[in-house]
């Protein structure tokens, strides 16, 4: 009599729940940003015009760099690290204005073009469309303007380099004086502390954009700026306005030490002050006032057809 051989399938036969499983908030994110161009365009942009100036200003930079080698290595710093933070900053800047008009226009974008009937139709929830949606300018567009600053920064340092060998004289004064890894670094925690600090600023974008109907920069700004002038008319005081120049600017005076250094440039990670940052009462304000903003935008959109 023949016994029949059962053999059972290895388990690499089956594929697991968890491989096939959907990720509707990993594929939400990067809808994003391949249907937002400018959250990487807006950045490459300024870095390449940062670039065509830059190359500019290095005519006659063999005989500044000459003159700048005879200050000190303190001002030979501040003078050589300039542009390159100069480049940093205009990124940053440019990171949160993208940011902000994003928001702006990311709920209320998909109501204008009536592809909300057909997003609403998929089996993606509100709570997940909204947190892809804020998920871009608190981690997604930090880290393209980072990766932006970074690509940015070596080709100016290797232009320098090249025409400073043109010119018969060592590079190696960018490469040494310059300490390129604490300042990436200090790139990381700088973008870090600035998309906390702005989380609120980014939740009110995102919930007048899925409330109102057309205007929606309007409708962000006049509210403060309208309370703002009342207050400083009616009782010749200025809360709000201090309060709304705190949440764009406070990040600065509580993440950094810039107490006895040059300017508003970071020298060493000693002034970096995570402690303090965390510590401070206007950044968990700010954070729970912007997940109240983000909950009225979720409960928002699921009341919301197109305009």
């Amino acid at each position: 009599m023949s016994t029949a051989s059962t053999t059972l399938p290895s388990n690499s036969e089956f594929p697991s729940p968890s491989s096939n499983a959907p990720r509707p908030f990993y594929w939400s994110v990067w809808r994003e940003v391949w249907e937002n161009h400018s959250i990487y365009l807006a950045p490459a942009v300024v870095a390449v015009v940062a670039l065509i100036g830059f190359l500019f200003s290095t005519a006659g930079l063999a005989e500044r760099r000459q003159a700048v080698l005879l200050l000190g290595p303190e001002k030979a710093r501040a003078g050589i690290e300039a542009p390159y933070d100069i480049v940093a900053m205009m990124l940053i800047f440019t990171a949160f204005i993208v940011g902000l008009f994003y928001c702006l226009d990311a709920l209320h974008g998909e109501r204008r073009d009536r592809s909300i009937l057909f997003w609403k139709s998929l089996p993606v929830s509100d709570l997940t469309t909204v947190l892809s949606k804020a998920i871009i300018p608190l981690a997604a567009l930090p880290f393209i303007v980072f990766a932006i600053v970074i690509a940015t920064q070596l080709v100016m340092l290797l232009w320098t380099s090249g025409v400073l060998i043109a010119h018969g004289i060592s590079p190696a004064s960018t490469w040494t004086i310059i300490p390129w890894i604490q300042n990436w670094l200090v790139l990381v925690y700088g973008l870090v502390a600035i998309a906390l600090w702005h989380a609120p600023i980014y939740g009110w974008a995102l919930l007048v954009s899925g409330w109102v109907r057309r205007a929606t920069f309007l409708w962000a700004a006049l509210p403060p700026v309208a309370v703002a002038i009342f207050e400083k008319i009616t009782f010749n005081t200025s809360y709000v306005s201090d309060l709304l120049k705190e949440r764009v600017f406070g990040f600065a005076p509580n993440a950094f030490d810039f107490g006895g250094h040059r300017g508003m440039a970071i020298d060493s990670f000693i002034q970096l002050t995570p402690g303090r940052y965390l510590s401070t009462p206007g950044l968990w304000i700010g954070l729970i006032f912007a997940a109240g903003f983000v909950i009225a935008a979720i409960r928002l959109r699921r009341y919301r057809g197109p305009l």
